[in-house]
């Protein structure tokens, strides 16, 4: 399956740079036998009762940091960006870098007076993995006070302060997420009460997303393509509780592609699912079988990306590419604070686009 399937044109015009406002009155495609134009507000009348939705309770921190390059033996001083990606220790983080073919080991990297990091490895990935001389609630404080909040390449304004509150779950409780679950973006306090009122459980799992999630895929063939690792849980109870609603009848509704993911990567064939901490590398594509969830509340991605391959594998590759040629002549606002898709999964359509 060609990487170049999963292509598609999409004006600039359509890239949405602030979330719609108030939230509800973005726009919500849903997906099924056909195409139904509502809008986030009317999702409580789509769900109802026999209906548990998952949330991804990750936050996210600001994880782009601006500082310099030093060298005890002297040399140029260089500007670094680092684009947090994984954490590994109280202190340890590997991280994307620009320009990363200025940075060798041993390098430090200060960050004005607050924050310094050493360079402890170069990877053939791209990755660096570097120490802070912060830990733990000490490096969390210095990140709140001198990080950016990591928003997508795509939205080229200067972010301000608005977007560390837009770019942040009202689930938000888990810090380690360097992009934000944006699905979840547009619940609102109101709209969870809605749901809630209207009889939909709700259960929550964690992916912390990682940089990746923005990383071209460059392999030409889809099964070529590694996915970075990304750290993911569902508690036993929260397993407990998914199996019981699904042997009572009830449909599993997942709130995002990183949602899926977790439950995808915490389920078996005969659709159980168990307990969950640690790293997952879980690609879904078309041919690939979706157990875990009967609905997939989601925004529309980007094109040639791992998430545009996701939700085909979800829907079916056809179907997908119908919705998103209706959404781009009904101008649906795209990617992380654009409008959104009600997907209905469908295992009977699986041929190449």
């Amino acid at each position: 399956m060609n990487v170049a399937d999963f292509d598609f044109d999409l004006p600039d015009s359509l890239i949405a740079e602030r979330p719609m406002e108030p939230r509800e009155a973005a726009r919500l495609l849903c997906v099924g036998d056909r195409l139904t134009d509502k809008t986030i507000g009317d999702l409580p009348s789509l769900l109802g009762p026999g209906d548990l939705i998952v949330f991804n309770d990750t936050k996210v921190i600001p994880a782009r940091l601006h500082g310099r390059r030093e060298r005890v033996e002297g040399g140029a001083v260089v500007a670094v960006e680092l684009l947090l990606h994984q954490r590994h220790s109280s202190a340890e983080w590997t991280a994307f870098a620009k320009p990363g073919k200025r940075l060798r080991i041993g390098d430090t990297i200060r960050f004005g007076d607050l924050l310094r990091a050493e360079l402890l490895e170069k990877r053939d990935s791209g990755e660096v993995l570097i120490r802070f001389d912060r830990k733990d609630a000490e490096l969390t404080a210095a990140l709140e006070a001198i990080g950016e909040m990591p928003l997508p390449p795509y939205i080229r304004r200067a972010q301000d302060a608005r977007d560390r509150q837009d770019y942040q779950t009202i689930f938000a409780a888990k810090e380690g997420a360097v992009a934000a679950p944006t699905a979840g973006l547009h619940i609102t306090p109101g709209l969870l009460q809605a749901l809630r009122e209207r009889g939909v459980a709700t259960e929550t799992v964690t992916l912390h997303v990682g940089a990746g999630t923005f990383q071209p895929v460059k392999a030409e063939r889809v099964e070529d393509h590694k996915m970075h690792s990304e750290w993911a849980e569902l508690s036993p109870e929260g397993a407990a509780r998914l199996n019981a609603h699904r042997a009572a009848g009830g449909r599993i509704i997942a709130c995002g592609t990183t949602s899926l993911r977790t439950l995808e990567s915490a389920v078996a064939p005969d659709r159980r699912f168990s307990a969950l901490s640690g790293g997952t590398e879980i690609f879904l594509y078309p041919g690939k079988p979706i157990y875990s969830a009967d609905r997939l509340l989601t925004n529309f991605h980007l094109p040639r990306s791992t998430l545009f391959m996701l939700v085909s594998a979800f829907s079916g590759p056809n179907r997908m590419r119908a919705a998103y040629q209706h959404a781009i002549r009904q101008n649906y606002r795209f990617f992380s604070y654009g409008d959104a898709c009600l997907l209905e999964r469908r295992d009977d359509d699986t041929a190449a686009l």
